[in-house]
């Protein structure tokens, strides 16, 4: 849904991104804190005093979100499960996985490492709050682990709402996988109670419009339409892992590529073939073996009344990873690398050469006929 994320840094094996939105949120939090809730409940302070209460109290935020998410990172890869990493955006911070957990034993484990963790940490700065207070650290650091202790405590309320995809929507996903043996029925179920939660936020968001709380209005609206998206497209990566599972690429590929020849002039690649056949990447074969590939990328660096001057094996590069995959390569994955790299398809190679062309266009029509066909 976001673009790609800054990486910040890396723990216990588990990178952490951070995506451009959330210095947004970041921001927010810091103004409304500095500028509404503390001067509202610890009156007379300096206002330099409420900003860096305001600074302190969004860091204790941020770390609260990333410890939320580590917990159910390193539950996931204590039962076997890969994660890429923790994401931060403007709705919080999630845990990002490859594939769907083995067990509803698993789905609710990792669901409730999460509130867990998140209970804990209230309970800790709410000790550590009345502790300053009887140590006299002072007003304004009482003030900031008190609103960590009661920020903390309402994530976990919100979380275990029991609607798809929040952790409270895991946990019942998880009892409803137990109690009749199908993830994709429990899956389905879950996600119905995750859009009509997102429903009712969004129709409390429009009736604040028309009260004395415009801009809370316009956040349930738009934190309503994120949960409403969120909670389909991970019923449909549902769908897609069980359609496209071990299914081999060779199953989905077109054996007649597209090919060009390395002696024509980059002018005629680009007048018969690209503008012809509109791909951005073109293989080139001699004798039936691949030997390198051509991108429009590579042509739009030699100008323009170059083309006719060079060749297209002048401007060939290798094929690599990136661009091409074995007969036998999974679906699914080649499926993640064109859409999380921004390609309409792939090469299928073996022993050098050639076998055929694996698309977007093909896989998703692949999946769109099982679906209709079997599910």
């Amino acid at each position: 849904m976001f673009g790609k994320g800054l990486r910040l840094f890396r723990l216990f094996g588990f990178s952490v991104e951070i995506d451009a939105s959330w210095l947004i949120i970041a921001a927010l939090v810091t103004w409304s804190l500095a500028g509404g809730y503390f001067p509202a409940f610890y009156p007379d302070l300096s206002v330099a005093t409420y900003w860096w209460m305001g600074v302190a109290g969004a860091i204790g935020l941020f770390v609260s979100i990333v410890v939320h998410e580590f917990s159910h990172s390193l539950v996931a890869r204590r039962y076997g499960l890969e994660m890429r990493g923790i994401r931060l955006f403007i709705f919080g911070g999630v845990a990002q996985m490859d594939e769907e957990p083995d067990s509803a034993k698993t789905e609710f484990m990792m669901a409730v490492a999460g509130p867990i963790a998140s209970v804990l940490i209230s309970i800790g700065a709410y000790g550590l709050h009345v502790l300053g207070l009887r140590l006299g650290w002072g007003a304004p650091v009482a003030a900031v682990l008190l609103y960590l202790a009661w920020i903390n405590a309402a994530v976990v309320v919100f979380n275990m709402i029991p609607a798809f995809p929040l952790d409270g929507g895991r946990v019942l996903r998880s009892v409803l996988w137990r109690l009749k043996g199908d993830l994709r029925w429990a899956t389905r179920i879950a996600t119905y109670a995750g859009t009509g939660f997102a429903v009712f936020l969004i129709i409390l968001g429009v009736l604040n419009l028309f009260g004395e709380h415009f801009i809370a209005g316009v956040w349930w609206i738009f934190l309503g339409f994120f949960l409403r998206a969120a909670s389909e497209s991970s019923y449909q990566q549902l769908l897609v892992r069980r359609v496209l599972g071990d299914v081999p690429v060779e199953r989905v590929m077109r054996s007649e590529a597209q090919t060009v020849p390395a002696s024509i002039s980059v002018e005629e690649l680009v007048e018969d073939y690209v503008y012809r056949h509109h791909f951005k990447m073109f293989p080139i074969t001699e004798n039936g073996n691949l030997v390198g590939c051509i991108t429009t990328r590579r042509v739009k660096e030699l100008p323009r009344g170059e083309w006719s001057q060079h060749t297209v094996g002048e401007l060939a590069e290798p094929c690599s990873d990136e661009n091409s995959v074995p007969p036998t390569f999974d679906a699914l994955k080649a499926l993640k690398r064109m859409t999380q790299d921004g390609r309409s398809r792939l090469l299928v190679v073996e022993d050098g050469r050639l076998r055929g062309v694996v698309s977007l266009k093909d896989v998703s029509r692949l999946i769109s006929l099982k679906l209709e066909l079997e599910e």
